[in-house]
């Protein structure tokens, strides 16, 4: 008996892998080729384009995997902006997003149809905080992009360092373009607070550190998880020495207890990168594209049992699943969905981790 030809599930991706984000557009970009083939048993083809970093381009990218490659969902983008600008397309189109970036609280259809994930910008930033109130800090400077990613960070940083007893006495912005930030890192010099949180993301995170080592500044430097890819460490050297920033626990899954969920998927992201990449090439942006497709290929059986691919029903079917999606195991953490949580990830999402030696080292509590 002849089996039925099953409908191909589409799945579009609009990544970074040019401009200012390459570094960590260019691992999402690798990883895709690493994901599944099949899901619930239907076969999956992705489309990959390029944003170039560009919000512009990223949107046009999103119409374009819509309307001409009618895909029943879409990863991406690689930066908070592009990311910003792809869900834009998923709620009018009503085509579910899954960001590889953080991205500020959505209303609406924005909200609804779109899903993240990196670690939501509160877990990491009372993270740091944590650390920064152990090692007693009392001030703290700032220097962050000049975008969404930045303005996010400022904001989910005020409560806890409230909470810690830690003031904010200098707040400064950068371009993920610069190529110098001389003015702001004198006035951070010249108000010499105990610590500067950097808020970057790939290598052009190492401009403010390195910039503020040249000018003498000796306190304590903080980075955010925009920075755990080798390409940071590569142009940083010696100068991004000594940063400390929370990551995902993927970064160093082999050090991981066993009793840690995301070991077993860290650990399978890590080995089918490097595997093909070579030895210490992971990176935890591949990682959030790794994730997403856990998270489709979670969803798509429940999906399938109500509506088949390339439909609006389909679409709509995959959007709840992902919603439903509980004590789901990935390289990152642990996903809870719910309708007023698109990241769903907790405090088992994060490992704080320090530049010594040129690499990264677990820190313990």
């Amino acid at each position: 008996m002849a089996q039925p030809v099953l409908a191909q599930i589409n799945i579009g991706v609009t990544v970074s892998a040019t401009g200012p984000a390459a570094s960590l557009g260019i691992p999402e970009k690798n990883t895709i080729s690493l994901l599944p083939t099949t899901m619930g048993g239907q076969k999956v083809n992705y489309i990959v384009l390029d944003d170039a970093t560009n919000p512009t381009e990223a949107n046009k990218n999103a119409k374009r995997l819509v309307s001409e490659h009618k895909v029943d969902a879409i990863i991406g983008s690689t930066t908070t902006p592009t990311s910003l600008a792809a869900i834009e397309v998923g709620a009018e189109s009503g085509t579910p997003v899954i960001t590889m970036a953080p991205i500020p609280p959505q209303t609406g259809e924005k909200h609804a149809w779109s899903f993240v994930t990196p670690q939501g910008i509160g877990i990491m930033a009372s993270a740091l905080v944590d650390v920064m109130k152990s090692a007693g800090v009392k001030s703290l400077g700032f220097i962050g992009f000049a975008d969404a990613y930045g303005e996010v960070w400022l904001q989910a940083m005020k409560a806890p360092l409230a909470g810690a007893g830690i003031s904010m006495n200098t707040v400064e912005r950068f371009q993920r373009t610069d190529t110098s930030v001389t003015g702001q890192t004198l006035k951070l010099v010249a108000a010499n607070p105990d610590a500067v949180l950097v808020i970057g993301s790939g290598t052009p995170a190492v401009l403010p550190q390195a910039s503020l080592r040249e000018r003498g500044y000796k306190g304590k430097i903080y980075q955010t998880h925009g920075v755990a890819n080798r390409d940071f460490l590569r142009v940083g050297g010696k100068q991004v020495e000594g940063a400390v920033f929370p990551v995902g626990p993927m970064l160093l899954a082999e050090e991981l207890p066993d009793s840690h969920p995301s070991k077993r998927a860290a650990l399978d992201h890590v080995n089918a990168y490097e595997k093909v990449h070579g030895k210490d090439s992971r990176s935890t942006f591949g990682a959030h594209a790794w994730d997403a497709a856990l998270l489709l290929g979670n969803a798509v059986p429940q999906a399938l049992k109500k509506a088949k691919p390339g439909t609006p029903e389909f679409r709509k079917a995959l959007r709840d699943a992902i919603e439903t999606t509980k004590e789901l195991p990935a390289s990152h953490g642990v996903f809870t969905m719910s309708p007023t949580d698109h990241n769903g990830l907790d405090q088992r999402a994060r490992v704080m981790v320090r530049v010594d030696g040129g690499t990264w080292k677990l820190m313990t509590p």
